[in-house]
């Protein structure tokens, strides 16, 4: 079907709220990776999806939380500069009956940009049908949603529904990504994203928050193969030691996992090599942010 109108929406919340799991739910295909730490997410990523004669264009933002370094200043600033650049947003919270500081000042960016807005509670799965009218009242009170929806990524309720909602809001106007095309996230970007995530499933809670991951070999075989080198950038040595574990295992155990994933999301074989380096303190050198895509000026 010919696309006759699209919408721009972005997907905002506070860290750890399925933000991610919610977009790669409605696009069907995995283009943002989850973890069940928070921060996961560091830039913009967009998820395309096409239903009818409507082109959804998703923009999932990472959480906003207090910046304690350049690169969190630059993911605040992203979520920031995003709302203000869509049709609508879809604030995703949790069905627990608080409001914290990251949501209050979400709410008082949306009410300064005048940005209509629909309220998702996510993971409904989790919580009684009851427990979740304290909760809407709670935050509908706080600021004017033109819709509330439960919904659970997880198991996919509530999702047309929600589609239907983000509808609303769509304009007359041309295709703005081609058919088939998913997300518009460069393959090198993927790549180091999918080996980033390996590493948040895997390692403790401090180190994988303080790796970057950059691809230094991307191209193809003769016979299909696909050849990466990538390098998996840490703030300390003894990070250095727990990513690559002992004999190799935990380094090999990640490569194993992103391989695999690679393999599916480019229908081909993967060749995989990964180093390990320290820099110290690269979250707040600019120049190696934007060698990581760190970089909202580019």
């Amino acid at each position: 079907m010919k696309i006759e109108k699209t919408v721009m929406a972005s997907v905002v919340g506070r860290p750890n709220v399925g933000k991610s799991t919610l977009l790669n739910a409605l696009v069907g295909e995995k283009v943002a990776i989850v973890s069940s730490k928070p921060q996961t997410t560091r830039t913009r990523i967009t998820g395309v999806v096409n239903r009818g004669p409507c082109q959804f264009v998703l923009l999932d933002t990472p959480g906003l939380h207090r910046a304690k370094s350049l690169l969190g200043e630059y993911m605040v600033r992203i979520v920031k500069s995003t709302v203000s650049q869509v049709d609508l947003s879809v604030m995703v919270v949790e069905p627990a009956p608080r409001i914290d500081g990251a949501e209050e000042a979400l709410i008082k960016t949306l009410r300064e940009n005048g940005m209509p807005a629909i309220l998702v509670v996510n993971k409904i799965d989790t919580v009684k049908k009851e427990a979740l009218f304290s909760v809407i009242a709670m935050y509908t009170g706080a600021y004017p949603f033109s819709a509330v929806v439960p919904v659970s990524a997880k198991t996919g309720d509530g999702l047309s529904i929600l589609l239907d909602e983000i509808e609303k809001f769509a304009m007359p106007g041309p295709q703005l990504f081609p058919e088939g095309m998913v997300s518009d996230q460069p393959e090198r970007m993927l790549l180091s994203e999918i080996i980033r995530e390996k590493l948040l499933r895997l390692l403790e809670q401090e180190v994988p928050h303080g790796t970057a991951v950059e691809i230094t070999r991307f191209s193809t075989r003769e016979n299909g193969m696909i050849d990466v080198g990538a390098t998996i950038f840490c703030e300390r040595e003894s990070h250095k030691g727990i990513i690559i574990g002992e004999k190799g295992k935990m380094l090999k155990k990640a490569g194993e996992l992103s391989r695999t994933d690679m393999e599916r999301i480019f229908g081909a074989k993967v060749f995989l090599e990964l180093w390990v380096k320290v820099k110290e303190g690269w979250k707040n050198d600019a120049s190696m942010m934007r060698n990581f895509g760190y970089d909202d000026k580019s």
